[in-house]
């Protein structure tokens, strides 16, 4: 399976925002559900003022149970 470039390059700059100690967690509000969420940002700065760029947030309860390694058969999934 081919990762989009798109999200290659995403990944590249949340490699680089880790590696220069620009990387926050924040709490936020999720815009459809409106619950809390946990969200991993790079921190940027424009004209003086921080900007906090989301690449994404933490998973609630057991992310082994949310997602499927590459190799695995998914012909019996919905």
């Amino acid at each position: 399976m081919a990762i989009p470039d798109v999200h290659r390059r995403n990944f590249a700059t949340l490699r680089r925002a880790a590696e220069d100690g620009n990387l926050a967690l924040m709490e936020c509000t999720d815009a459809v559900t409106g619950v809390p969420r946990y969200v991993i940002c790079a921190v940027g700065r424009e004209d003086g003022a921080y900007v906090m760029t989301p690449f994404g947030h933490l998973h609630d309860g057991d992310p082994y149970e949310a997602y499927l390694p590459p190799a695995t058969d998914r012909s019996d999934q919905p």
